[in-house]
């Protein structure tokens, strides 16, 4: 791999968005409207809309295949979408899973045994046309695929594979979420305090978070350190870095060091006194929510637009080790309060307590969805038309690295 293009390929990683699994209902009586928009970066086809070009403005797409779309993870030129959440596959002969690429959504049919996928999280590796995608089930079984270079598929070797493999390290352990970084994966598991989060593949960086030490690789999942007697309930991963959300509302980070400062081989807490619900990676920075819906940011000085630097606000005095933290909020959402986060390679997207989607950062095509590739230092509104008036309309959106999605659901009123 040259040089050029593998430093475009880190700038082209996904964002996670929390990681948040689908609501899985057994009986789903609501009808609903599903609409989905895209826009950004589409010479790859990632945005779905046929053609092979950047899109700077929203794109509503007419497809099929997404009229029961519940969530989408988006990679650096890729993006998969889970459909249909409470059907039961049947051997994978009903479209459960859609890979996106070349401007066309495909059926991922891995071979199964039955059981519900229930969430897809993935990213882009090494090369732009490289992948790793992981996917578990109802039963806690986690399957990876894609290029395993670096050992982040977890198989205890460093080979690559084109379907879908079950990772035996977890086979009597029950998966709740999966991330997938730029060269490594994490993995949390459901009740399993002390044990929780696990993590492998690329640790150069101390982004896996096993030993204080720095570690070049693994290719089996090991525990990561410094999270004994913390309850974990979300994490993610982008690039060479990690993160981890404890059920106080604590953010754990560990990897490679924000804003040039050293790296860090161990989880260390983010020492604000405020209690975060959400939090997203991005390539140089991460965003977090508060409770009360406000949205602070570390990290994100490599444009110098993704926050503005006249108006840092430290939480809390740093000092000593905490010198590397420099949480500010957000500006220019005073009285807004925000209800999720997404982030790309170099920008941020939130939605809002009023289903409006506002964006901002780096807008070199289009990825901002405000017409223009200009960066932008505050969030501004994206246009998506007047239908979020209704109050029955929820909204949510997701950001690769240089295009972002957006889906609505609109509850029909019920016919009985």
């Amino acid at each position: 791999m040259v040089a050029p293009l593998m430093e475009e390929t880190e700038k082209g990683k996904s964002a996670l968005i929390n990681n948040a699994k689908p609501k899985i209902e057994e009986e789903e009586e609501e009808q609903q409207v599903v609409k989905v928009w895209s826009w950004g970066a589409g010479t790859d086809g990632q945005l779905g809309t046929g053609r092979l070009h950047d899109e700077l403005s929203p794109q509503l797409l007419n497809l099929s295949s997404l009229s029961s779309v519940s969530m989408l993870a988006c990679g650096g030129a890729h993006v998969l979408a889970l459909t249909s959440p409470s059907s039961v596959i049947d051997q994978f002969h009903r479209r459960e899973s859609v890979f996106m690429g070349e401007g066309q959504f495909w059926s991922v049919r891995p071979r199964g045994d039955g059981r519900r996928l229930v969430s897809i999280i993935f990213s882009l590796l090494f090369a732009l046309v490289a992948q790793s995608a992981s996917f578990y089930w109802d039963s806690g079984c986690l399957f990876t695929c894609g290029d395993g270079t670096f050992g982040q598929l977890g198989h205890g070797d460093y080979r690559s594979h084109c379907s879908p493999v079950k990772v035996s390290s977890f086979v009597n352990k029950n998966v709740d979420q999966i991330a997938c970084g730029m060269r490594h994966s994490l993995v949390l598991l459901k009740d399993c305090l002390g044990n929780q989060v696990y993590g492998f593949g690329s640790g150069k960086r101390g982004q896996l978070g096993v030993s204080k030490d720095r570690i070049r690789s693994v290719s089996l999942p090991q525990v990561t350190i410094g999270l004994h007697d913390i309850e974990i309930v979300g994490i993610s991963a982008n690039g060479d870095r990690s993160a981890a959300l404890s059920a106080e509302g604590h953010l754990y980070t560990w990897g490679r060091g924000f804003n040039s400062t050293s790296d860090v081989n161990c989880p260390q807490s983010l020492p604000s006194s405020l209690s975060f619900s959400q939090a997203a990676l991005g390539w140089n920075h991460v965003l977090v929510l508060t409770g009360d819906g406000e949205v602070f940011m570390l990290g994100g000085s490599h444009h110098g637009m993704l926050s503005d630097p006249e108006r840092v606000s430290s939480t809390r005095p740093l000092s000593g080790n905490a010198s590397r933290f420099a949480l500010e909020k957000v500006s220019n959402l005073d009285g807004v309060k925000v209800i999720q986060i997404a982030a790309g390679a170099e920008h941020s997207a939130v939605v809002t307590e009023n289903r409006a989607i506002m964006t901002w950062g780096w807008g070199e095509h289009g990825q901002l969805g405000l017409g223009n590739t200009c960066d932008q230092i505050h969030p501004k509104v994206v246009n998506l038309g007047d239908e979020f008036q209704n109050r029955d309309t929820q909204l949510e959106v997701f950001c690769g690295s240089g295009f972002t999605y957006a889906i609505s659901r609109h509850c029909l009123p019920s016919q009985t």
